[in-house]
């Protein structure tokens, strides 16, 4: 086990509630919370743990090997960490905490457009090898310009997001100020107070900012106006000239996430995208929606041998990235996992996730006789 591993939160369950305690109630809301009534928060995890593996005992076993390989990049695991918006108001500097145990783990780590560090600084922690996740701007000059700096930092796959065409109802982060615009009101202030760890560490970093977008923000906006410039900056609904156009001028590898509907895929896959995130958006966006492993289970059966099927959202242990494998997933991301180790651990909870999720991954590979992470679908039971 990695030097950073604490014994005292040997599962994600233990870190969650550590990091409940540390965090502010509002930032804590803000990272655990889905919309509506979060009923597809809940199946997302609910229905990726009724997926069943079958173990073969009484045969030769060589021991277990998680690397993976991706886009001619090799990994020392098949999970990555999925992009976070405002990861820094949920724990000061996670984007950077979080991005430099990714790369010293080697399993990728992926950027938000609206994380709180910037691209260049990301590409640095990472030696270039970090995912740029795209929210599509309104405008074309916007979009060109961060395409340009993706390429410029040397980052080698971009990732459109398509789950996002309109703004969710979060009774969470309404209720709490979060919103557009977001406000900050006395309740969240006296948490802030109550929480001394967290708010001494957010006064040593400083405030949190969207750092990638922060030269196309006009200086001096309130929080109100801020909010305002962000929503029309922004148009998350994506169709094919959309995709094109960002196909014809990014030169890496390009991903779609959160494509569910085979329709969807075909579209994708013809318009020469290399891979497809099936995603809800970690159940942030529509309630009515299937969990993420009805779509990833069908459309692997689809298209598995035409692109590169991932998927995140409900993933939170090592079980979870097996049964996803199993189910005709390549890769998997996970986001709130990551998050609650840093709230959790701070500095040092990006490398014990990791290192504990990769632990209890191969914990389940030797336990049902798997060798190699592409071998789980052999182990998959009759649903």
């Amino acid at each position: 086990m990695a030097d950073d591993f604490c014994s005292k939160y040997p599962s994600i369950e233990h870190l969650r509630e550590r990091a409940r305690q540390r965090m502010p109630r509002f930032a804590f809301e803000y990272l655990e919370g889905g919309c509506n009534s979060e009923v597809n928060l809940r199946k997302n995890t609910e229905e990726i743990r009724e997926v069943q593996l079958r173990p073969r005992y009484l045969r030769e076993y060589q021991g277990s090997d998680l690397s993976t390989e991706l886009f001619g990049k090799k990994y020392d695991a098949p999970f990555g960490i999925a992009p976070i918006g405002l990861q820094g108001l949920m724990w000061p500097k996670a984007t950077e905490i979080l991005a430099a145990a990714a790369h010293e783990q080697n399993v990728p780590f992926v950027l938000s457009t609206v994380g709180t560090a910037s691209i260049e600084t990301v590409a640095e922690l990472t030696e270039g090898n970090a995912w740029f996740q795209l929210y599509h701007p309104a405008e074309d000059d916007l979009r060109d310009k961060l395409l340009d700096r993706v390429a410029d930092a040397g980052l080698p796959v971009l990732v459109i997001l398509a789950d996002t065409p309109t703004f969710a109802w979060r009774p969470k982060e309404i209720r709490n100020g979060l919103s557009i615009p977001p406000q900050m009101s006395v309740r969240n202030v006296i948490q802030m107070m109550t929480h001394p760890t967290w708010s001494f560490s957010q006064l040593a970093a400083g405030a949190p900012e969207f750092q990638t977008m922060k030269p196309y923000i006009p200086k001096g906006l309130s929080m109100k106006h801020l909010g305002l410039f962000m929503n029309k900056t922004f148009s998350g609904r994506l169709n094919p000239e959309k995709i094109k156009a960002i196909r014809d001028r990014w030169k890496g590898k390009l991903v779609i996430k959160g494509v569910v509907h085979e329709e969807d895929a075909e579209i994708a896959i013809n318009l020469g995208v290399d891979g497809i995130i099936v995603s809800n958006h970690g159940g942030r966006q529509l309630d009515a929606g299937q969990s993420t492993i009805q779509p990833l289970t069908a459309l692997a059966k689809e298209f598995g041998d035409r692109t590169t099927m991932m998927i995140d959202s409900g993933l939170r242990a090592g079980p979870d990235v097996a049964c996803a494998l199993a189910s005709g997933a390549k890769f998997t991301f996970l986001g709130r996992s990551f998050m609650y180790g840093v709230g959790a651990l701070g500095k040092t909870g990006g490398n014990h996730t990791i290192g504990m999720l990769k632990r209890q991954l191969q914990q389940v590979m030797e336990q049902v006789g798997c060798h190699q992470v592409n071998e789980f679908p052999r182990h998959l039971a009759s649903r």
